[in-house]
């Protein structure tokens, strides 16, 4: 059984940074990519950056590349998400989610593992 938790989220004012963390156990491959997603209240779930099984590629959302990194430990199974200058829209549900193929994917759809969600509420 894949288990996929968050960690790392919280209440932040605009213009501050938060650092997700996200740790994932019982994979039963060794190359998995994995990915971030959030969900706004209203919203439908957005894609926000994922990165592949060694770090060696990644791939953001035109609106996070130049604000957040992904990156990934992969002797640890974790993968963390640096979100800086960031803006009271970044308000959502971040969830986190992997799959067992090594590239990564953008689409909500092409991750089979998902944790809880993690609530990160940026603040004006």
């Amino acid at each position: 059984q894949v288990q996929v938790i968050e960690s790392g989220g919280g209440l932040v004012q605009a213009g501050g940074f938060l650092i997700l963390s996200c740790t994932s156990s019982g994979r039963m491959f060794n190359r998995s990519a994995m990915g971030w997603f959030r969900h706004a209240p209203g919203k439908a779930r957005e894609y926000v950056a994922a990165v592949s099984w060694n770090g060696g590629s990644s791939y953001y959302a035109d609106d996070m590349k130049c604000r957040f990194t992904i990156s990934m430990d992969n002797p640890k199974n974790t993968v963390y998400l640096q979100m800086n200058s960031l803006k009271v829209e970044d308000t959502a549900v971040y969830y986190c989610a992997t799959r067992s193929v090594g590239n990564w994917g953008t689409l909500p759809s092409e991750y089979p593992y998902w944790g809880q969600g993690t609530q990160v509420t940026v603040s004006s």
